[in-house]
């Protein structure tokens, strides 16, 4: 049960996190621009996780020399994995333009919205994330479809 609830914790500290993380990027967007703010971001990312990876991998090692276990053989990981970071780049610049536009959180939730759905079907045309393959059927178009519609009501309707 501990580890349930570990889980909703950790889940709700990431939504908080990123709700800072886009609120700060979007004011350093209204001063600069969402490209620059998209790419100062990502690279403070980048050191952070450089460093969680710097940390991590040293308590790792010096716990297994403790243990008298012998290194395993690196996993491989697929090439397309590192392209991770293109859609995440183009999310922090379309959130920064849309919380500093007009509409604001409806427009950040309808895009949202729009991109989970693209991703969705597209991993699992292709299988991505071990997941089982499969078709994208017409009725996958009019759930998409009924999104798109209900984000333009969202932005076009003057709310």
């Amino acid at each position: 049960m501990f580890g349930r609830s570990t889980d909703w914790v950790l889940g709700i500290a990431a939504g908080a996190l990123l709700a800072l993380m886009i609120h700060y990027n979007s004011l350093l967007a209204e001063h600069t621009t969402p490209t620059f703010a998209s790419w100062t971001a990502h690279g403070l990312g980048a050191v952070v996780a450089l460093l969680l990876v710097l940390l991590t991998g040293a308590r790792l090692s010096r716990r297994r020399r403790a243990d008298g276990e012998e290194r395993s053989a690196p996993t491989r990981v697929p090439r397309w994995v590192y392209l991770g970071g293109i859609p995440g780049a183009f999310t922090v610049i379309l959130a920064a333009v849309t919380v500093n536009g007009s509409l604001s959180l409806s427009g950040t939730i309808a895009m949202m919205l729009v991109g989970q759905i693209v991703f969705g079907l597209v991993s699992d045309h292709f299988g991505l994330f071990n997941s089982p393959k499969r078709r994208i059927v017409p009725m996958d178009g009019l759930v998409a479809l009924c999104v798109l519609a209900g984000s333009a009501l969202i932005i076009f309707g003057g709310s």
